[in-house]
């Protein structure tokens, strides 16, 4: 559920959802505890609501920003290794020269394909699905490479460093895929925690005494609005491949966009 909020809803709006439901949720409730429990109005309560307040509030705090800064880790992680592709398959383009024209055609024609394969996979490995098509093409440029016959010595080194080349670009695939089948944000049981905290700081608002209705009414929405905007971002951090914070294939792009480019 969570991945298809981040893949299919758009960042602002799904903060604005989680800000209606959660500020509306807290609202309504503390209209119901007003009406129902006047006496809390007396604020007889206030000492331990504000020491529950704040033990809450400081643990609230915590859990927020050792998960945000966990998964801002993966995310960086992840930018690394899209970043390696890139950067590996820009040295791939410029190592054609090397070698000859009919050799360097059938292996840019190859990368090329590859490069575009793997920018439509993005999306398919990052909702865990494989994409076979991928793996043919990289087994293509293999192919390409392997063709190649030396005539002298510089082509040959060319030939042997970009087939290591070509090696860091399926080992920093292979692991990106695995971080995107692997890194999918906190599970069910830290959740649970989120929620918990989340709810027990709503409530010790609620809770807190305030003759004054518009100021009561004006605390309880600020804090639910924190509390929304703390889930959006740590919903959004979750998947390191999906939504707006998330690590784009740009440094692939960047590649389709040199291979395309005619030879000099």
């Amino acid at each position: 559920m969570s991945h298809w909020l981040v893949s299919n809803v758009p960042s602002w709006l799904l903060l604005l959802g989680l800000v209606v439901v959660v500020a509306g949720g807290a609202l309504l409730l503390l209209f119901f505890v007003r009406h129902r429990f006047p006496q809390l109005e007396e604020g007889t309560q206030n000492h331990v609501t504000v020491f529950a307040f704040s033990f809450i509030g400081f643990m609230f705090a915590i859990l927020v920003t050792f998960f945000s800064n966990s998964l801002w880790g993966q995310i960086n992680d992840a930018d690394a290794k899209a970043r390696t592709e890139g950067a590996t398959g820009l040295q791939l383009a410029g190592d054609l020269t090397a070698f000859d024209k009919a050799d360097s055609d059938r292996i840019r024609q190859s990368l090329l394909e590859y490069e575009r394969a793997a920018i439509v996979e993005w999306p398919e490995a990052a909702s865990g699905r494989s994409f076979p098509e991928t793996d043919n093409a990289l087994a293509r440029v293999y192919g390409a490479y392997r063709d190649v016959r030396p005539r002298d010595d510089i082509q040959t080194k060319s030939r042997d460093t970009s087939l290591s080349n070509l090696d860091n670009i399926r080992q920093a695939r292979r692991e990106r895929l695995l971080e995107a089948h692997v890194d999918v944000g906190p599970p069910w049981s830290l959740w649970v925690v989120i929620l918990l905290t989340s709810g027990l700081v709503l409530g010790c608002t609620i809770l807190y005494g305030v003759k004054q209705p518009a100021m009561h009414y004006a605390m309880v929405a600020s804090v639910a609005t924190l509390v929304a905007t703390a889930l959006f971002l740590v919903l959004e951090l979750s998947f390191p491949f999906t939504g707006e914070m998330a690590t784009s294939p740009e440094p692939l792009r960047e590649v389709v966009q040199v291979l395309s480019q005619p030879p000099a």
